[in-house]
């Protein structure tokens, strides 16, 4: 199938994915207006074969240590398949799957599948990756660019996690965990109940992104746009907290953006 963009539609909720561009959803309009910031870097790109940072580029897989391009100096950040055009494996008015073969510098074959279903009031994304070959360490997330306002006030974050992940330094959590602190946050915080954070525009539209996964990253650092990133596991995941791909086992999960009208 053709790797154009794609539009789904559902009540007045629209959403465009596209596929040449990292299979990240480019658009998300409710009601005429534009949730996602806009731009090629933007809109909501999946983060895979892993979420956040790798220290130096590095992981362990057994004795073998593997080295990731540095494209955030010293670390390497966001997985390969942003950077990849996405086959479009199926596309009806409301729901489109799309498929990305994980290839070099990722030094293992797998194959991620990402379904994106629209309703009148939500958003569902859903991804795995999947090996026949060897089993691998892998993490999924997505990484959504909010527009931190849509004519008015700017968006107002609301979640209670049960801890924060300490960032060092380097950006990477230090391995402890600490009482969450207020923004402006970089932050990796920890939902073992599974994540739930609302995103209110006062007077406009409250949208709430869950999942059963229990990581989520938030940042506010930029004064365009807040991002809420559910993922498998924290930064620096694949060293410290590694999920096994295996051929009876893909890695699986679920994010689902639901709004609403005040």
């Amino acid at each position: 199938m053709s790797n154009d963009e794609i539009t789904l539609a559902a009540g007045d909720a629209e959403v465009v994915l596209a596929p040449a561009n990292g299979g990240r959803v480019r658009s998300l309009r409710v009601g005429g207006a534009e949730l996602l910031r806009q731009g090629e870097r933007y809109g909501c790109f999946p983060m895979v074969p892993w979420c956040g940072r790798i220290r130096d580029g590095m992981f362990r897989d057994g004795g073998t240590v593997h080295r990731m391009p540095l494209n955030a100096p010293p670390h390497a950040i966001h997985g390969t398949a942003r950077n990849g055009a996405w086959r479009v494996a199926r596309a009806e008015p409301a729901e489109a799957v799309l498929t990305y073969d994980l290839v070099a510098p990722w030094p293992y074959p797998g194959r991620v599948t990402q379904l994106a279903s629209l309703t009148a009031d939500a958003l569902t994304l859903t991804m795995s990756v999947e090996t026949y070959d060897s089993s691998f360490p892998a993490q999924v997330g997505w990484h959504p660019w909010f527009n931190r306002t849509l004519g008015g006030e700017d968006v107002r974050l609301d979640f209670a996690p049960a801890w924060q992940e300490e960032r060092g330094e380097d950006h990477l959590p230090t391995g402890n965990r600490v009482d969450p602190k207020p923004g402006p946050w970089d932050d990796c915080f920890g939902m073992p109940g599974g994540i739930d954070v609302t995103l209110t525009w006062p007077g406009r539209l409250e949208l709430r992104v869950t999942s059963r996964e229990e990581w989520v990253v938030v940042y506010d650092e930029q004064p365009e746009a807040v991002c809420v990133e559910p993922q498998t596991g924290p930064p620096n995941g694949l060293n410290t907290l590694p999920r096994l791909v295996t051929p009876i086992e893909p890695l699986e999960a679920t994010t689902t953006w639901t709004w609403r009208r005040p």
